[in-house]
């Protein structure tokens, strides 16, 4: 049997092979729209059992199997697996983008809509109703058949794009190797992170030390290398990558510019004066205006922390490192020396304190502690040996949720932390099908014998994975379209994940996860106080630098013309009313922004400010509370990670938080107050 095709329980990873994608996807198509062709010519008035209920069975397993090979793509992507996903991708677009144009079924939603039995449906069934209404008219259910076909043309199109887009980076990621013989060139460097590069180097068969784009490589040189010209030369591949200073084929200049121009025709077609408008459709923000708006405030309120921040370190730079100049590539260097000289304390030695050994049952009691869960490894079938599984439980030991960790970095993965549903809860059949998500990082693997180290930033990463995995796998929601993150409005995705984040800055939860690799002494109270204390440090910059990403992001889908000016031009020109550290000429940031190009962020990016927020402000109450109060933990759980998309985001928000929120406790989170 085709394993793509078994619902029956968890994926059977070891199994899938390229050959079984297209048969599965073709048989699936096709029940699928044997099914539509039914359900748009039954003459019985449309109910939910009858009409509503069956196209959501079978989307759900075109939706799980298509999931798998999406994820496979993504996590151990090879040239057999990428070629059948692209060949089959044209196919799911068109069956999605026939699906919110058929006219038929709209008519059956809004029949259903306007009957009497509407009203007796539950809360979570009116919200999905009304999804469905609104975006069969996002889809151009609506539109003229000759629009329509277009409008479908270019979901086809920008579908392949973006699949093009991360190809493109995650081969010019691959593709680069900077192999160094003389150890006198890496001084500075870390062990743990020269003994990664030595094994690496090894694998190849080759002498000396090997270094690659991949976060957990590249980030010790430009924090640590002494050698600045090294620095230099490895800062020079990261941000050219996928660009015309590489190979031709991988350059996405002209995709950027392809996807700008068919998202703003798709959005005219529609209606809508830009393509940022159709993205906030199904989003809090209710305008381009409120978001800049809102954006333009944070960056007034935020650029002088940031001007005292890169000035101080400008200063220190050239007092204390011999650096004139400031460029690009000496700021985490110079940071990482000016921390060490304030706070006493270098990153490399905290990481000595938070191996995986103790970061994750520490990241877990955290939550067993919220909401009287337990957590526990369970065997399952995974896509590669890193690989574990764990299952949640109640206080009864039923099973509440199962989650994928797939923590480290390695070719053929694409980059970054993300986490993505396998299994969506909902009740069939009389019973509640258990969730699952994967959770994946591309931290550093385990080298030398010990278990792997992780930085406090990527224990950061952790929990804030981890945060958007509870809000898919704690959901109370029993119907499929509003469970978990299904429904949730956009730029409220980030709140369960950043509100996860304080956690990592609170004694009595650190105390419980960081204990040293080699001595097991537990983290000196006096080093986590500095590490409290160096916590905003280059706040200021830091929120700029996300703000000057979120401004690009929102003007290039709304009054950005890609047939005028570049999108690098564009970004030149924000960078210089809220940027303080200006890279060098050759940068092509945009080259390898896949968040907005390839990740569903597009016209969306804000979403990490927005929410920022609303965490910092849901994290308050705790503050308030005791920071692992049981009592407000279950009422975050019942008003906002359990009430999946079933409400709005902000009715989620009111009733947990009592009121609506506000930025203060951001600012103060952040250390920007004071300064005028």
């Amino acid at each position: 049997m085709n394993p793509l095709l078994d619902f029956s329980g968890l994926p059977r990873f070891p199994e899938i092979t390229p050959e079984h994608v297209t048969p599965a996807v073709d048989v699936l198509l096709t029940e699928n729209r044997a099914l539509v062709d039914r359900l748009a010519v039954e003459s019985a008035a449309p109910d939910w059992e009858g009409f509503v209920q069956p196209l959501e069975d079978a989307n759900e397993r075109l939706s799980r199997a298509w999931g798998q090979v999406s994820h496979l793509n993504a996590v151990m992507n090879s040239p057999e697996l990428r070629e059948v996903y692209n060949a089959n991708l044209p196919k799911i677009t068109a069956y999605y983008a026939d699906l919110s144009q058929n006219l038929a079924l709209f008519d059956k939603f809004k029949a259903l809509r306007a009957a009497p039995a509407f009203d007796a449906l539950s809360a979570p069934r009116k919200k999905i109703v009304e999804n469905e209404l609104r975006d069969f008219r996002l889809g151009g259910a609506e539109l003229p058949d000759e629009q329509k076909a277009r409008f479908k043309a270019i979901q086809e199109e920008l579908s392949a794009l973006s699949a093009r887009f991360e190809e493109n980076l995650l081969d010019a990621t691959n593709d680069f190797a900077l192999m160094i013989e003389n150890e006198a060139d890496l001084a500075g460097v870390p062990a743990d992170a020269m003994q990664a590069a030595s094994e690496a180097a090894q694998k190849d068969g080759k002498p000396g030390w090997k270094f690659t784009l991949h976060a957990p490589s590249y980030m010790p040189l430009m924090q640590y290398a002494d050698n600045r010209a090294l620095r230099e030369q490895i800062y020079r591949a990261y941000v050219t990558r996928a660009s015309e200073f590489g190979k031709p084929d991988w350059d996405n200049t002209a995709l950027i510019a392809q996807i700008l121009k068919l998202r703003r025709e798709a959005a005219r077609l529609l209606g809508f004066d830009n393509y940022a408008e159709d993205s906030l459709a199904t989003k809090m923000a209710q305008s381009p205006r409120q978001v800049l708006d809102f954006l333009e405030d944070l960056a007034g309120r935020a650029k002088p922390y940031a001007e005292r921040d890169f000035r101080e370190l400008a200063e220190f730079a050239r007092d204390e490192l011999d650096l004139a100049e400031l460029a690009t590539w000496d700021v985490a260097y110079a940071s990482e020396k000016l921390r060490l000289q304030r706070y006493a304390f270098s990153d490399n030695e905290v990481k000595q304190y938070f191996p995986e050994s103790q970061v994750l049952p520490g990241m877990f009691k955290v939550v067993e502690t919220l909401y009287g869960l337990s957590i526990a490894p369970t065997p399952a079938p995974v896509w590669h040996e890193d690989v574990r599984f764990f299952t949640l439980s109640d206080r009864n030991g039923a099973p509440v949720g199962q989650f994928y960790l797939d923590l480290y970095a390695r070719d053929h993965k694409r980059g970054g932390a993300w986490m993505d549903d396998a299994i969506t809860r909902r009740r069939k059949d009389g019973a509640i099908q258990v969730p699952v998500a994967y959770l994946n990082c591309n931290f550093s693997a385990p080298v030398g014998g010990k278990p792997a180290l992780f930085t406090h930033d990527e224990v950061i990463t952790a929990f804030h994975e981890f945060g958007h995995g509870l809000h898919h796998l704690l959901t109370r929601i029993e119907d499929l379209g509003v469970s978990g993150i299904s429904g949730v409005e956009w730029d409220a995705v980030e709140l369960p994940s950043q509100f996860m984040e304080n956690f990592c800055w609170e004694w009595d939860v650190v105390r419980h996860m960081a204990k040293h690799v080699d001595s097991g002494e537990v983290l000196p109270r006096a080093l986590f106080d500095k590490m409290v204390a160096a916590k905003n440090f280059q706040s200021g910059m830091h929120t700029v630098r996300q703000i000057e990403f979120a401004l690009f992001d929102m003007h290039l889908h709304t009054d950005f013309d890609p047939d005028g000016s570049t999108a690098l031009q564009l970004l030149d020109e924000i960078r210089r009313r809220v940027a303080v550290v200006i890279p060098p000429a050759y940068n092509r940031f945009p080259n390898n922004f896949s968040h907005i190009f390839a990740g569903g962020y597009g016209a969306g990016y804000y979403s990490y400010k927005w929410a920022e927020v609303l965490s910092a402000d849901a994290y308050s109450l705790f503050e308030e509370n005791g920071v692992l109060s049981e009592e407000v933990g279950h009422r975050f759980w019942s008003e906002i990670l359990g009430m999946g998309g079933s409400r709005s985001a902000l009715e989620s928000f009111t009733a947990f938080r009592g009121r609506e929120p506000n930025m203060e406790a951001l600012l103060r989170h952040s250390g920007m107050t004071g300064i005028q």
